[in-house]
Parts: C-alpha cells; structure tokens; sequence
C-alpha cells in the first residue's frame, strides 16, 4: 500500500528545477536512493552543460578530447540523438546555433534513469518532475498541462491509472522560442503555442515533442503515425487538437 506522506525531494540542476514524489513508504533504501538520485542530476549537469566551460559538452565543441569517465555516458547520448535524428527524419538534432547541444534528449534520459535508480530501491509509486516533463510509475496520478495563452489556468489534464507513463510539453511559453527549424535555424513557421506528448518514456515524449514543435504545421501528421502516443496541442488562436491514444491507463481531458 502506498503511504500518502512518502518522501519528497527538490534538486536545483541542468539550469531548471527537479521535483522527486515517492508515495511509499520512507525505507532507508529509499532514502538513501534519493540522495543518488541528487548526485545523478548534478553529474549529468557536470557531463552535458552546454552552459559549463568544463563540461564534455563544451569539450566537443571545442574539439578537446573527452575525459575516459564519461566516454561511455558521452558516447551512449550521440549514439540516441542520431537515432532520434534518423527516426525525426531530421527534425530533432543535437546542434543549435550551429553547436553541439543534446539538451532536447538529455534531461529525459536523466529522469529516466533517476526513476530506475528509485525503482530499484522499492519505490512503486513515483513521479519525476524536470522542469515541468514528467515521468511516472503507480498511480493514481493527475497532471496539468498549463494553458500557454493563459498563465494560470489548464489547457488539459493527463490522469493515470498505473504507468508507467511519460509527459513532454514544448512550447515558447516558458522560455520564449527556444527550439527552431533545425533546416534553417529560423523558429518554426506557423509554430504552435505548446505541445505536450504523452508516452511511456520521458526520453522518447522528449524527443517527439520536440521533434515535432520544429515541424509546425507538419506535426499533425507526423504524430498521428507514432505509436503508442497521445498528442495534445494549443495553437495561437487557442483552438486545440490532440492525435493518437496512449496506454489505456492513460486519460487526457482537456479542460
């Protein structure tokens, strides 16, 4: 049975804020697993900051070698941004501004394996929350999407029954236009107001949501083809569609 205090966490990392739920009971294991969870965030920061002069990130862009630690790490992110890339038909890319950037995957990745660290150590019921992309396991959870157009209020809401299940929005909102047409480096034309991709991997609704937000008005389409994947968007004059259906534990209501 869950225990509805379980434990909870905060991690300031990779330049956003991290938010660890545990509805189960406070073992030690699981305490103790949530101070590795701490430590993984700030060394993928260390590892992946395009921001950190000394980061494996800024190595590459500088065309220095990376330290043999992290090669294996370094050399397993390339490997899922290509592949991203390849199934992306080109619309998610590791460069911005014309330099090495895997932040659209990396933080995923992170969460993805911060939880497998915390269901390792017994943890049933969890959320991870990265800068407002979620991934979860148990439940029952709810999570709201928030309304681009209109601060404050919900746009949608995503309810799960069990998990495990992934939520990745995309969109100016938060940051103004951070993602961009990787084929001219311009922000995407007839961008959308947000997007939110609902999956089973963070890593993957990441990747996709981004993928498609630089698609602009070719997401549609390219979504409705993505198994396993509910889409829900807000366009600039606040009309909304959403595309696909995600696990059957999976609600997404919009509001």
């Amino acid at each position: 049975m869950a225990d509805p205090t379980g434990l909870h966490r905060v991690v300031h990392a990779m330049g956003t804020v991290f938010s660890l739920t545990v509805r189960d009971a406070p073992t030690p294991r699981l305490r103790s697993a949530l101070d590795d969870v701490e430590n993984l965030l700030h060394h993928v920061d260390a590892v992946f900051s395009p921001f950190r002069s000394d980061s494996a990130v800024s190595r590459i862009r500088r065309g220095e070698p990376v330290p043999h630690r992290w090669d294996g790490e370094v050399q397993q992110v390339l490997a899922m941004c290509a592949d991203a890339e390849r199934r992306s038909g080109g619309w998610f890319s590791s460069r911005h501004s014309g330099a090495f950037d895997p932040s659209g995957l990396v933080k995923g990745w992170a969460v993805e394996r911060a939880a497998r660290l915390l269901r390792a150590a017994g943890a049933g019921h969890l959320c991870l929350n990265g800068g407002g992309d979620v991934q979860l396991h148990g439940g029952p959870w709810r999570v709201g999407i928030s309304h681009p157009l209109a601060p404050g209020l919900l746009a949608a809401r995503v309810e799960s029954a069990a998990g495990p299940l992934a939520v990745a929005t995309s969109g100016p909102a938060e940051r103004g236009c951070h993602i961009v047409d990787p084929h001219t480096g311009e922000p995407p034309r007839h961008g959308l107001a947000s997007l939110t991709v609902v999956s089973t991997s963070l890593t993957e609704a990441d990747v996709a949501a981004t993928s498609a937000y630089a698609m602009g008005s070719d997401a549609r389409a390219w979504l409705e083809e993505l198994p396993g994947v509910t889409a829900f968007a807000v366009e600039m004059d606040g009309s909304t569609w959403m595309t696909g259906h995600a696990a059957s534990s999976c609600q997404v209501q919009r509001r």
